[in-house]
């Protein structure tokens, strides 16, 4: 086992020679309590891509090149027994539902209005500028870091930087994706607006959405799109099943984001959670938040992706506390 944990590393280091050289490593850890595992996890980057594996199965390809959907996602994402939880991108006809094809590639983080600007529609771009991490895996868990830059319109200003720290941690429950985006102003001030389409968003496989007979909870025990549509929670499950397994996908909100999100929720097999949108959400007055030059604003989610023989199986609760504490109080640095 030590020689293949030489071996991952050295894949690394070719990967990203220049990187290497210069030093810049991300410090981010999480607290060292991840479950103990023996499951590999493990990163192959190709043009625009970066293929996750966890002992030698796919797990998600993070995707920060396309011509098509200018932002990066990660698409193809699968549960531990290797069943596919998010839609195929691009949806296949007579197997998925179509809508937002491009919209929806998988799991995102997209924003309709950053000082005007629409990232989620497409109409502006989020550039990839680099690998401020390189990809490193390890027993039980494996970490990147990327700098994104938002752009105007006409493509030619940045508007925004932001460092997002990814880890992907085994964990009892499933696979747990750690989300730490902090923004940045590039020039004065940034403003995000008040719309339904702003913040962490997914979309789950076709046969578990709520309209093929799956279903959506909160930790408050709501379900559907009727009860958890514009409400806040610590955190809501999309499931159902699919080949005789349980799939589905939790999001999480860290209790030390600025304010807890309100849930743009579809039972046709959509959620994002929004912490901008408070008149879009019916949830009062519009909300402008504004972050001014030297201020930053950061933001924590845990996505969990899980497997189990039956509804019930996989403990929410303890994942969620578990991202808490992974998250809380340390500020990464790239």
């Amino acid at each position: 086992m030590m020689l293949r944990r030489v071996k991952i590393l050295m894949r690394s280091v070719l990967f990203y020679p220049l990187l290497w050289i210069s030093g810049c490593t991300s410090e981010f850890a999480v607290e060292q309590e991840v479950a103990s595992s023996d499951r590999v996890v493990e990163f192959q980057r190709q043009p625009g891509k970066l293929h996750i594996s966890i002992e030698g199965n796919p797990f998600a390809t993070y995707v920060y090149f396309d011509e098509k959907i200018p932002r990066p996602y990660f698409m193809e994402v699968k549960t531990p027994s290797g069943l596919q939880v998010t839609r195929n991108h691009p949806p296949v006809p007579g197997q998925d539902e179509v809508d937002h094809a491009t919209f929806h590639p998988g799991i995102w983080m997209a924003f309709g209005d950053i000082s005007g600007m629409d990232y989620w529609r497409l109409k502006a771009k989020v550039e990839h500028e680099m690998f401020v991490g390189f990809p490193r895996g390890e027993l039980g868990q494996g970490s990147f870091a990327v700098r994104n830059f938002y752009m105007t319109e006409e493509g030619k200003d940045r508007l925004a930087a932001e460092l997002v720290h990814y880890t992907i941690q085994v964990i009892p429950q499933g696979y747990l994706l750690l989300w730490d985006s902090t923004f940045t102003p590039v020039e004065e001030e940034i403003v995000f607006g008040d719309q339904e389409e702003m913040g962490l968003g997914f979309r789950t496989q076709t046969p578990i959405s709520v309209d093929y007979g799956g279903r959506m909870l909160d930790s408050q025990g709501r379900s559907n799109e009727e009860e958890i549509w514009g409400t806040q929670s610590d955190w809501v499950d999309y499931s159902g099943q699919m080949e005789n397994k349980w799939i589905g996908i939790t999001v999480m909100q860290h209790p030390e984001n600025f304010r807890t999100g309100w849930y743009h929720a579809r039972n046709y097999g959509f959620i994002c959670t929004n912490v901008f949108g408070r008149k879009a959400m019916q949830a009062g007055e519009e909300s402008q938040v504004t972050v001014k030059k030297g201020q930053e604003l950061r933001l924590r989610y845990g996505i969990l992706i899980h497997s189990s023989n039956a509804e019930g199986d996989v403990n929410l609760v303890e994942a969620y506390q578990h991202f808490v504490k992974a998250l809380s109080g340390k500020t990464p640095t790239g």
